[in-house]
């Protein structure tokens, strides 16, 4: 498999920027103020923006799309992630209104194309599936993600919420290297430390990108209140920024997906993303949340 030290994203990219709850601000649903608030994201350095075709039943995509098309010089400067797959119950079309999955060739090449109608860019920056999907047919899937990057509508592809074998078996049936792979890592939930889960990105080459980086921000309730206290009184970070600072010294450093469109925690994040925390610090905050000492 093909690795690269930074699978597919430069060392430059601090975090990325999730659009899942895009629909839940009013303010931001019209065209004109996302543009602005995408522009104020670019003068953060931020240009990577993070989506799926089911994040407000395809209304983020659609929105994002309008702001891009209110001001079409912003999509020469951004890059969209987004991803496919899941088929939730109120979309079945079927009599059985059932989640399921759709890792399927010609599912995907669709969505592709819906994507990037929906959202008004030239190429998908990155394209992932979403789930892994029992069903899943590797090498029709393969050829169909091999047509549409050949076809200049996706620059590189990945996968989400993969296992290791999992994503191996796709790997095994396509040419293109699989760049990434988008699954929950936080201070939260720490299980890929300790399952060789991080090593098995490592070792393959896959960026990890962190969804829920914050662990649903409520680090305050799992770490104990003189604990927190004394690492921002250390460090000068708030929460959001310690459990950023947490995560990015992760070997491989894993890319934070921050789920947050508030200008102030965005800052925070990346405040967070250029600081590094004194080992002792870093193990300290794992044993307060993990509620026992590493063996």
């Amino acid at each position: 498999m093909q690795s690269t030290p930074t699978a597919g994203f430069t060392p430059e990219t601090p975090l990325i920027l999730g659009m899942m709850r895009l629909h839940d601000h009013p303010e931001l649903t019209r065209p004109a103020r996302l543009a602005d608030w995408i522009a104020a994201r670019l003068d953060d350095g931020l240009n990577v923006f993070d989506h799926a075709d089911i994040y407000g039943g395809g209304e983020c995509e659609r929105l994002f799309g309008d702001a891009l098309r209110t001001h079409p010089l912003l999509a020469k400067n951004v890059r969209v992630i987004t991803k496919a797959g899941i088929v939730p119950a109120n979309q079945d079309r079927s009599p059985w209104q059932v989640k399921h999955y759709r890792a399927e060739a010609g599912y995907l090449a669709r969505a592709i194309d819906r994507a990037l109608a929906s959202l008004a860019v030239d190429q998908i920056d990155t394209f992932l599936i979403h789930r892994p999907d029992p069903l899943m047919q590797a090498d029709d899937v393969a050829r169909a993600l091999e047509n549409a990057v050949s076809a200049g509508k996706v620059r590189q592809i990945g996968v989400s919420n993969f296992l290791p074998e999992q994503w191996r078996w796709l790997a095994r049936n396509t040419r293109l290297p699989l760049v990434c792979n988008q699954s929950q890592l936080s201070l939260g939930h720490t299980d890929p430390l300790f399952d060789g889960t991080v090593e098995a990105h490592l070792a393959d080459g896959l960026r990890w990108l962190a969804w829920s980086p914050l662990g649903g921000g409520n680090l305050a309730e799992r770490m104990p209140a003189d604990v927190l206290d004394r690492a921002r009184e250390e460090t000068g970070l708030d929460e959001t920024a310690l459990a950023i600072a947490w995560l990015h010294q992760i070997p491989g450093t894993p890319l934070p997906v921050l789920g947050s469109m508030n200008p102030d925690r965005i800052h925070s994040a990346l405040h967070g993303a250029q600081s590094v925390l004194p080992r002792p610090i870093w193990y300290r905050m794992l044993e307060s949340v993990r509620n026992k000492a590493v063996a």
